[in-house]
Protein backbone atom coordinates (compact mmCIF):
# COMPACT_ATOMS: atom_id res chain seq x y z
CA UNK A 1 0.00 0.00 0.00
CA UNK A 2 3.00 2.48 -0.10
CA UNK A 3 5.56 3.53 -2.58
CA UNK A 4 9.11 5.35 -1.30
CA UNK A 5 12.06 6.76 -1.98
CA UNK A 6 14.80 7.04 0.79
CA UNK A 7 18.02 8.88 0.33
CA UNK A 8 21.69 10.14 1.29
CA UNK A 9 22.66 13.40 -0.64
CA UNK A 10 26.24 13.32 -1.01
CA UNK A 11 26.53 16.64 -1.81
CA UNK A 12 25.47 17.73 1.56
CA UNK A 13 24.99 14.47 3.71
CA UNK A 14 21.52 14.77 3.99
CA UNK A 15 18.78 11.97 4.42
CA UNK A 16 16.34 12.28 2.48
CA UNK A 17 12.71 10.57 2.31
CA UNK A 18 9.45 10.58 0.34
CA UNK A 19 6.91 8.45 0.85
CA UNK A 20 3.01 7.84 -0.75
CA UNK A 21 0.19 5.51 0.06
CA UNK A 22 -3.41 4.86 0.11
CA UNK A 23 -3.53 4.56 3.76
CA UNK A 24 -3.78 7.80 6.16
CA UNK A 25 -0.84 9.48 7.80
CA UNK A 26 1.93 7.14 6.00
CA UNK A 27 4.60 9.24 6.91
CA UNK A 28 3.89 9.44 10.28
CA UNK A 29 4.09 6.03 10.72
CA UNK A 30 7.35 4.67 8.28
CA UNK A 31 9.29 6.98 8.21
CA UNK A 32 12.60 7.32 10.32
CA UNK A 33 15.78 9.71 10.09
CA UNK A 34 18.35 10.31 12.25
CA UNK A 35 21.68 12.82 11.28
CA UNK A 36 24.73 11.26 10.48
CA UNK A 37 23.04 7.78 10.82
CA UNK A 38 20.86 6.98 8.02
CA UNK A 39 17.23 6.79 6.17
CA UNK A 40 14.87 4.01 6.71
CA UNK A 41 11.44 2.98 5.85
CA UNK A 42 9.61 0.60 7.61
CA UNK A 43 6.65 -0.23 5.20
CA UNK A 44 3.84 -2.68 3.89
CA UNK A 45 1.68 -4.15 6.72
CA UNK A 46 3.60 -1.46 8.43
CA UNK A 47 5.50 -1.98 12.37
CA UNK A 48 7.23 1.59 13.10
CA UNK A 49 9.52 0.07 15.84
CA UNK A 50 11.48 -1.69 13.06
CA UNK A 51 12.45 1.81 11.70
CA UNK A 52 13.78 2.62 14.80
CA UNK A 53 15.67 -0.51 15.46
CA UNK A 54 17.44 -0.70 11.93
CA UNK A 55 18.86 3.05 12.82
CA UNK A 56 19.86 1.76 16.15
CA UNK A 57 21.59 -1.03 14.24
CA UNK A 58 23.25 0.89 11.77
CA UNK A 59 24.16 3.91 14.11
CA UNK A 60 26.36 0.84 16.10
CA UNK A 61 28.54 0.74 12.96
CA UNK A 62 26.69 -1.66 10.76
CA UNK A 63 25.83 -0.95 6.67
CA UNK A 64 22.66 -0.88 5.84
CA UNK A 65 22.68 -4.62 4.73
CA UNK A 66 24.13 -5.68 7.56
CA UNK A 67 21.31 -4.00 9.61
CA UNK A 68 18.61 -4.60 7.30
CA UNK A 69 19.28 -8.84 7.36
CA UNK A 70 20.10 -8.59 11.58
CA UNK A 71 16.41 -7.28 11.96
CA UNK A 72 15.16 -9.71 9.48
CA UNK A 73 16.73 -12.52 11.03
CA UNK A 74 15.29 -12.01 14.39
CA UNK A 75 12.20 -10.45 13.75
CA UNK A 76 9.09 -13.47 13.56
CA UNK A 77 7.07 -11.10 11.06
CA UNK A 78 9.73 -10.02 9.14
CA UNK A 79 7.86 -11.76 6.11
CA UNK A 80 5.24 -9.23 6.98
CA UNK A 81 7.44 -6.66 6.46
CA UNK A 82 9.10 -4.33 4.03
CA UNK A 83 12.06 -2.21 4.88
CA UNK A 84 14.51 0.25 3.07
CA UNK A 85 17.50 1.38 4.45
CA UNK A 86 20.29 3.86 3.66
CA UNK A 87 23.72 4.48 5.76
CA UNK A 88 26.07 7.35 6.32
CA UNK A 89 27.97 5.98 3.30
CA UNK A 90 25.18 5.74 1.04
CA UNK A 91 24.48 1.78 0.75
CA UNK A 92 21.49 0.38 0.05
CA UNK A 93 19.51 -2.40 0.91
CA UNK A 94 16.06 -3.48 0.67
CA UNK A 95 14.25 -6.20 2.09
CA UNK A 96 10.70 -7.61 0.49
CA UNK A 97 9.16 -10.10 2.62
CA UNK A 98 7.12 -13.08 1.07
CA UNK A 99 3.83 -11.59 2.22
CA UNK A 100 4.24 -8.16 1.11
CA UNK A 101 1.25 -7.46 -0.91
CA UNK A 102 0.30 -7.00 -4.37
CA UNK A 103 2.63 -5.90 -7.08
CA UNK A 104 5.97 -5.92 -4.89
CA UNK A 105 9.05 -4.31 -6.56
CA UNK A 106 12.36 -2.39 -5.88
CA UNK A 107 15.42 -0.62 -6.84
CA UNK A 108 18.79 0.77 -5.59
CA UNK A 109 21.17 3.34 -6.89
CA UNK A 110 23.80 5.86 -5.85
CA UNK A 111 23.26 6.47 -2.28
CA UNK A 112 19.10 6.11 -3.29
CA UNK A 113 16.88 3.14 -2.53
CA UNK A 114 13.00 2.74 -3.38
CA UNK A 115 10.40 0.02 -2.96
CA UNK A 116 6.86 -0.46 -3.33
CA UNK A 117 3.99 -2.82 -2.54
CA UNK A 118 0.58 -2.95 -4.38
CA UNK A 119 1.91 -1.17 -7.75
CA UNK A 120 0.42 -0.75 -10.53
CA UNK A 121 4.14 -1.37 -12.14
CA UNK A 122 7.46 -2.55 -11.36
CA UNK A 123 8.73 0.13 -12.77
CA UNK A 124 7.71 2.46 -10.33
CA UNK A 125 10.83 2.16 -8.08
CA UNK A 126 13.42 2.89 -10.81
CA UNK A 127 11.57 5.46 -11.57
CA UNK A 128 12.01 6.73 -8.60
CA UNK A 129 15.61 6.75 -8.25
CA UNK A 130 16.33 7.47 -12.06
CA UNK A 131 14.44 10.86 -11.29
CA UNK A 132 16.06 11.56 -8.32
CA UNK A 133 19.37 10.89 -9.47
CA UNK A 134 18.55 13.27 -12.56
CA UNK A 135 16.62 15.96 -11.00
CA UNK A 136 18.25 19.49 -9.87
CA UNK A 137 17.99 21.90 -7.23
CA UNK A 138 17.00 21.20 -3.71
CA UNK A 139 17.45 17.60 -1.54
CA UNK A 140 13.24 18.55 -1.01
CA UNK A 141 12.56 19.19 -4.74
CA UNK A 142 14.52 16.62 -6.11
CA UNK A 143 12.56 14.19 -3.47
CA UNK A 144 9.18 16.06 -5.06
CA UNK A 145 10.14 15.27 -8.93
CA UNK A 146 10.88 11.15 -7.53
CA UNK A 147 7.20 11.73 -6.00
CA UNK A 148 5.91 12.68 -9.24
CA UNK A 149 7.77 10.29 -11.60
CA UNK A 150 6.37 7.77 -9.61
CA UNK A 151 2.78 8.78 -10.14
CA UNK A 152 3.30 9.02 -13.80
CA UNK A 153 4.50 5.53 -14.04
CA UNK A 154 1.19 4.47 -12.14
CA UNK A 155 1.72 5.21 -8.59
CA UNK A 156 0.28 2.51 -6.80
CA UNK A 157 -2.73 0.24 -8.22
CA UNK A 158 -5.63 2.04 -6.48
CA UNK A 159 -5.99 5.89 -5.47
CA UNK A 160 -3.16 7.16 -2.92
CA UNK A 161 -4.24 9.42 0.05
CA UNK A 162 -1.51 10.35 1.66
CA UNK A 163 2.11 11.67 1.57
CA UNK A 164 5.31 12.63 3.34
CA UNK A 165 8.32 14.33 2.18
CA UNK A 166 11.34 14.73 4.87
CA UNK A 167 15.34 15.74 5.40
CA UNK A 168 17.75 15.42 8.38
CA UNK A 169 20.68 17.82 7.48
CA UNK A 170 22.77 17.76 10.39
CA UNK A 171 21.03 20.28 12.83
CA UNK A 172 19.30 17.54 15.23
CA UNK A 173 15.67 17.72 13.74
CA UNK A 174 14.06 17.00 10.33
CA UNK A 175 14.46 20.66 8.57
CA UNK A 176 11.73 19.73 6.48
CA UNK A 177 9.24 17.70 7.47
CA UNK A 178 5.73 17.74 5.52
CA UNK A 179 2.59 15.52 5.85
CA UNK A 180 -0.45 15.57 3.73
CA UNK A 181 -2.25 12.83 5.61
CA UNK A 182 -5.37 12.75 3.92
CA UNK A 183 -6.32 14.21 0.39
CA UNK A 184 -7.54 13.05 -3.26
CA UNK A 185 -4.39 14.44 -4.65
CA UNK A 186 -1.32 14.22 -2.22
CA UNK A 187 1.31 15.16 -4.97
CA UNK A 188 -0.25 18.69 -5.71
CA UNK A 189 -0.67 19.29 -2.06
CA UNK A 190 2.59 18.28 -0.79
CA UNK A 191 4.20 20.39 -4.02
CA UNK A 192 1.94 23.49 -2.78
CA UNK A 193 3.30 22.79 1.19
CA UNK A 194 6.70 22.56 -0.22
CA UNK A 195 6.49 26.03 -2.72
CA UNK A 196 5.60 27.57 1.00
CA UNK A 197 8.04 25.90 3.24
CA UNK A 198 11.14 26.04 1.43
CA UNK A 199 11.84 29.92 1.20
CA UNK A 200 11.67 29.39 4.78
CA UNK A 201 13.22 26.59 5.55
CA UNK A 202 16.41 27.72 6.66
CA UNK A 203 15.12 30.72 8.51
CA UNK A 204 14.07 28.51 11.17
CA UNK A 205 17.31 26.92 11.26
CA UNK A 206 18.52 30.18 12.28
CA UNK A 207 15.95 31.01 14.69
CA UNK A 208 16.98 27.49 16.44
CA UNK A 209 20.57 27.91 16.55
CA UNK A 210 21.29 32.23 16.80
CA UNK A 211 18.17 33.54 18.28
CA UNK A 212 19.46 36.43 18.48
CA UNK A 213 19.75 37.09 14.45
CA UNK A 214 16.13 35.25 14.10
CA UNK A 215 14.79 36.79 10.97
CA UNK A 216 11.04 38.29 11.40
CA UNK A 217 8.12 36.26 10.76
CA UNK A 218 6.75 39.56 8.89
CA UNK A 219 3.24 38.73 10.30
CA UNK A 220 1.02 40.96 12.49
CA UNK A 221 2.04 41.47 16.27
CA UNK A 222 5.86 40.89 14.86
CA UNK A 223 7.49 44.22 15.56
CA UNK A 224 10.56 43.44 14.14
Amino acid sequence: MTFSLAVRDPATGAFGSVICSSSPAVAARCVHLRDCVGAVHSQNITDPRLGRRLLDVMEGGSSALHAVDRIVATDATAQFRQLVAVDALGRTAVHSGEHALGIVASHEGVAAAAAGNMLASPDVPERMVEEWARATGSVEERLLAAFAAAVAAGGEAGPVHSAGLSVVSGHGWRTTDLRVDWSDDPLTDLRALLAVWLPQRDDYVVRAEDPARSPGYGVPGDGR
